[in-house]
């Protein structure tokens, strides 16, 4: 019988291992066995170094978790939409003849 925390030989990926997920958004941190490939690395609580993988979005800025809605736009798209929208020219309605 397997206890929590133990693992099946052979069976996981050689690359899995702790890996800290840091939230863009929020710059919360948290700690989990991931293969995601990283390439920087950070030191977590217990003094130990872990690769770091950075998220833009985790259940500490979610709205569904929060119960706040804000607009997350790190890429630009926001902005690219409204210029968009903006440059758009409204379309002159028919006329029935």
């Amino acid at each position: 019988m397997l206890c929590f925390g133990d693992m099946k030989k052979d069976i996981h990926p050689k690359e899995y291992r702790d890996v800290i997920f840091e939230d863009s958004t929020s710059g919360k941190r948290f700690l989990i066995a991931s293969t995601v490939s990283a390439t920087k690395t950070d030191k977590w609580e217990d003094g130990k170094q872990y690769p770091v993988f950075h998220v833009e979005i985790s259940s500490a800025s979610h709205p569904f978790y929060t119960g706040t809605a804000k607009t997350i736009d790190t890429a630009g798209r926001v902005d690219k939409f409204k210029k968009r929208a903006a440059a758009a020219k409204p379309k002159a309605a028919k006329t029935k003849k």
